[in-house]
């Protein structure tokens, strides 16, 4: 399987990069972004490209690819509405009209987010445009879109947020984690989980398109089962 992975510098872009690179069935990884990852593995291609709006210089790169992994975003804090749409709605539909256009068999995995308003009508500003993004994400051409709605999210193997007041949260609730797994087990995700469950989806698909982090858990463990089961 050849994949995309835009946000490979972000926290769960680089989790999602780690369980590419382990997988023995992907044998091409295009990372496309402004900034170099900063890995180096025989099978990772890393595609510089500053503008993120426009595709058309670099479209001959994007072909033959069978799935995208889509974690690239802001966050809301000091943004205008108008602003966090064209960052997060209108950078990420640039992305994925032009992969729809070049690969329509392509499965498209979307980072979204918990409490996500589908509706688009709800009163908070930056669940109502990651709502749009989500509704027009469903509408384009690909073999199948998946939205994957996490939580909280524990960092693992290195992986580490670009976003200061992220790491200061992150740092914050370690101590309290297990505490919230005991009482919300299928609520706290990590890295490594939405990397393997982004990878089963890209696989085999999954019962419906939007996931929680109760259904991110379910298919990350049935993927640990699969992998246990002897051949």
């Amino acid at each position: 399987m050849k994949v995309i992975i835009f946000g490979a510098t972000g926290m769960v872009g680089q989790g999602v990069l780690r369980e590419c690179l382990l997988a023995d069935d992907i044998e091409c990884i295009l990372t496309l972004g402004r900034s170099p990852s900063g890995q180096r593995h025989p099978k990772l291609r890393e595609l510089l490209h500053t503008d993120l709006f426009d595709y058309r210089a670099i479209e001959s790169d994007l072909h033959g690819f069978d799935a995208c992994f889509f974690c690239l975003g802001v966050s809301a804090a000091g943004l205008s509405e108008a602003e966090y749409t064209r960052l997060n709605h209108d950078l990420t539909l640039a992305a994925a009209q032009t992969l729809a256009r070049l690969n329509p068999k392509m499965t498209f995995t979307y980072v979204s987010g918990a409490g996500t308003d589908s509706t688009e009508q709800g009163r908070s500003m930056w669940a109502r445009v990651k709502g749009k993004t989500e509704n027009d994400l469903l509408r384009l051409p690909f073999k199948a879109v998946y939205l994957f709605r996490p939580g909280i999210i524990q960092p693992l193997h290195g992986a580490r947020s670009k976003t200061t007041a992220y790491r200061i949260v992150y740092t914050i609730l370690k101590p309290l984690l297990p505490i919230l797994r005991a009482f919300l087990p299928n609520m706290i995700l990590t890295t490594e989980i939405i990397g393997k469950a982004m990878l089963t989806v890209a696989r085999r698909g999954a019962a419906k398109a939007i996931l929680e982090a109760r259904d991110i858990n379910t298919v990350a463990q049935e993927t640990a089962v699969e992998d246990d089961c002897p051949n």
